[in-house]
């Protein structure tokens, strides 16, 4: 069973629809996809549809925007109640902290000299996406001041870049009780990948695994190196950690990511079901 655990539709800032993430993930052999759009969960219902239509498995999830130490850091929530309303409430605030600084991010970006408005932004996403850097990146391409995304956050859109706008994330530890809350079971992504190996070290790792009730991290990721993944496995061995894999999809929006490229074991997908399941029973 090839199981990818962390695919993004254009409910995010992927370019697949739900319902087209499902049809690939079909064609590419793939047997189970977990969901997991930015801060939201829109998605999951019509992934699901299709999934079940082409004879994929769909789980729901989100990829939370959380911060430690001003850090931003990416944490998976599978199978979550989309009606709770504590974590639904703390996902729209991120959501609306997004769309708030895209026109400072555009007013930033024009004083800086590019042709970009917001119209621009709003003209790349999907209808009911959250607009979001990605987007903003997606314009710049589309008005041809950079060639990919890659070079939009690297030059205009990364920490520290001209176009750089800061935005309110849900602080770890409470990210982490919202979803164990909502029913679901918390997986760090990519945790040495995107800046944020210095913060979580295996030491901080292990101090959300026994006080916070982290269930996971997300070793296996192109963002990880062979030596990282190795060090990231033995972390979690050490702290009762389940150990995933995934392929990050974005469609066309990163490259290097197709689909099934890392995967997770069928004995932790059944770990994470059986978490699930345990958490979601009244």
């Amino acid at each position: 069973m090839v199981i990818d655990l962390h695919v993004h539709s254009n409910m995010s800032d992927g370019t697949d629809t739900p319902a087209e993430l499902a049809r690939a993930a079909a064609l590419g052999g793939v047997d189970v996809i977990g969901l997991c759009d930015h801060d939201t969960m829109a998605g999951v219902p019509q992934a699901t549809r299709a999934g079940a239509a082409c004879g994929v498995a769909v789980l729901g999830g989100v990829e939370a925007s959380t911060a430690l130490g001003g850090v931003t850091v990416h944490l998976l929530g599978y199978g979550c109640d989309p009606a709770d309303a504590a974590l639904s409430a703390a996902l729209a605030r991120v959501r609306s902290a997004r769309e708030q600084r895209v026109p400072l991010m555009v007013d930033a970006l024009q004083r800086a000299g590019l042709p970009i408005t917001v119209e621009d932004v709003r003209a790349t996403a999907a209808r009911g996406a959250t607009l979001g850097r990605p987007h903003v990146a997606d314009a710049l391409v589309a008005i041809r001041a950079v060639a990919d995304r890659r070079e939009a956050f690297d030059v205009w859109l990364d920490q520290g870049k001209p176009g750089y706008v800061g935005h309110y994330r849900i602080p770890l530890d409470r990210g982490i009780a919202l979803i164990h809350e909502a029913g679901g079971v918390a997986v760090l992504a990519h945790p040495w990948g995107h800046g944020t190996r210095g913060v979580l070290t295996g030491g901080i790792i292990a101090s959300l695994a026994r006080d916070a009730g982290l269930d996971g991290i997300e070793a296996f990721h192109n963002d990880h190196d062979a030596a990282a993944r190795r060090e990231l496995t033995a972390i979690a061995e050490a702290n009762e950690l389940l150990v995933t894999g995934s392929s990050d999809y974005h469609g066309l929006g990163k490259t290097g990511h197709p689909l099934g490229c890392n995967t997770t074991s069928e004995w932790v997908y059944d770990a994470i079901l059986a978490l699930i399941s345990m958490r979601r029973t009244p």
